[in-house]
């Protein structure tokens, strides 16, 4: 991790790396992670909204601009800046020699060579190298939703949300204590989840693995049909079911599944006001409709800092297909974490806009993480939410080790999902 200052467009500075915190005494799964924050009831350095946004752009994102001068009352309040994430002792002996060993296969695109979990490329060279580093981020072994909400904002005109809570796991087979390389691993992870509401998806279930070198496989469970489908189509930019064309496959945690339809570029470094400590979106005892409001989320459950992020740019390859022309992603040079990404439609107009809210994780060791997540498409208002817990009065929990079935291979097959879905 970088320990460097560098003056911002307003005169204030990235600090140093400071080193993990831990949480305040008192803090167990439970309890509002927020609570036990070191620095928590810090106030704003300062907002940025329509009345100054231009004074700020240097340190914008061309998305976040677009949201200010689009949506009205949209606000950005920037507080201080902390550099406190961190790592358990092993990830980062992995990470120390992934800084000479790991490597891309030929195509570029693909992690042939690792010691996880650990950051598999430190200082990335590539675009793709820098995309990898969020892809294989450190989770611990799993993690668990007694309550995901996936939201959808309504249609212009309408008040009606899409709003699906579910149950959820993640397994990370490499996430263990040790050294796993990628080919020991077998897959990047698998996903479970089973929907409890709305009506029209209460029932349905899906268990998707995820690879270091290939498409995913995905098995759904109907229940109209009570039969378990294979997906093989369901990857890339097709549409998530149940959210009217508004969610695709690819886009959970900003980015998500191989890399192999855009030429990936790494434009360089640079200085942008991003979500960061925001421990407002892993309020699970806070309420749904004050936190996601019709037009987007509240202000005062986002947070933003001052760091130093690296800029991907993600172009569409020639004759492939995808309904982005272009991405953009915004990785934080400390964690690796994606934290704030667009999209660009086929005429070459800004179209999404993307934030993802970093904690740092106390199961974990104070590895920072991103799981909630919003996605505003400018083209007709709307926005998506998913991975969070607001609302839910259950938050995530992370799991550094776990003897549980849920984190085990054999979990995430056709079988099982057919097991577990047909009652």
């Amino acid at each position: 991790m970088t320990a460097w200052a560098q003056s911002s467009g307003d005169g204030a500075k990235v600090p140093t790396y400071s080193g993990t915190q831990a949480p305040l005494p008192g803090w167990s799964y439970g309890n509002f992670r927020g609570d036990y924050w070191k620095h928590k009831g810090e106030k704003p350095l300062f907002s940025i909204d329509a009345s100054n946004v231009d004074k700020y752009a240097d340190n914008l994102t061309p998305g976040q601009v677009a949201l200010i001068k689009q949506k009205k009352g949209y606000r950005m309040d920037v507080y201080p800046s902390h550099r406190e994430c961190g790592a358990p002792a092993f990830v980062q002996a992995n990470a120390a020699l992934n800084a000479t060993q790991a490597k891309l296969d030929s195509t570029g695109e693909s992690l042939q060579s690792a010691s996880l979990p650990g950051m598999p490329f430190p200082v990335p060279k590539t675009g793709a190298e820098a995309m990898w580093d969020h892809l294989a981020r450190y989770r611990g072994i799993g993690a668990e939703w007694q309550k995901s909400v996936t939201a959808a904002s309504p249609r212009p005109g309408s008040t009606d949300w899409i709003k699906a809570e579910s149950k959820e796991t993640l397994f990370f087979p490499w996430g263990k204590k040790g050294t796993t390389t990628p080919q020991q691993a077998g897959m990047l992870y698998a996903i479970y989840f089973a929907y409890e509401t709305p009506a029209a998806l209460a029932g349905q279930g899906l268990v998707q693995r995820d690879y270091f070198d290939k498409t995913s496989d995905t098995y759904y469970y109907f229940t109209g049909q009570r039969r378990v489908r294979r997906m093989p189509s369901y990857s890339y930019d097709a549409p998530q079911i149940g959210f009217e064309n508004q969610y695709l496959v690819d886009e959970p945690w900003l980015f998500n599944g191989q890399l192999d339809r855009f030429n990936w570029k790494l434009v360089g470094k640079k200085e942008i006001y991003i979500p960061y400590n925001d421990f407002g979106m892993f309020n699970f005892k806070a309420k749904f409709d004050d936190v996601f409001k019709p037009d987007g989320v509240s202000p005062d459950a986002r947070r933003y800092e001052l760091h130093r992020v690296y800029v991907v740019e993600a172009t569409l390859k020639s004759g492939v297909r995808h309904v982005a022309s272009k991405k953009v992603f915004y990785i934080d040079e400390d964690s690796g974490l994606a934290v704030a990404g667009e999209d660009y439609d086929n005429q070459g107009k800004l179209w999404k806009v993307k934030e993802a809210y970093p904690i740092p994780v106390y199961e974990l060791q104070g590895a920072c993480d991103v799981e909630p997540f919003v996605q505003y498409d400018l083209s007709n208002g709307r926005y998506v939410t998913d991975q969070s817990t607001i609302g839910t009065d259950t938050d995530i929990r992370w799991y550094e080790d776990s003897n549980d079935a849920r984190f085990k291979d054999d979990y995430y097959s056709a079988e099982n999902l057919r097991a577990v879905s047909e009652r």
